[in-house]
């Protein structure tokens, strides 16, 4: 759990975020059990109001840059403003499962 503390910790140190989930999904792909490579994020931050998605993701691709480099396979993100994230009744559609590298065949 120390590559999902480091992300958490970035996020909210550099977006101070309403509201932040830090989803350790490595579980749904093929990666031994305890791995922290595949991640979804959940940001609702003021920070973000008047920017654009892309712009969004950039910043966040920005702060995590170290992970990404490294542990961080696959990262995912919501990165929405407060009222973004009322109107989709505080709610982000759910992950599927993986259905590659050989995880459909366990």
């Amino acid at each position: 759990m120390i590559v999902q503390q480091r992300i958490q910790r970035k996020v909210e140190s550099a977006l101070a975020p309403s509201h932040l989930e830090v989803i350790n999904e490595s579980h749904k792909h093929s990666v031994p059990p305890g791995s922290e490579s595949h991640f979804k994020l959940v940001v609702v931050s003021a920070q973000f109001e008047g920017m654009p998605r892309l712009r969004r993701h950039q910043r966040v691709n920005g702060l995590l840059a170290d992970e990404l480099a490294g542990p961080v396979h696959a990262l995912s993100m919501d990165t929405l403003t407060a009222p973004e994230w009322e109107r989709r009744g505080g709610r982000v559609a759910e992950t599927p499962d993986c259905l590659g590298g050989g995880k459909a065949d366990q």
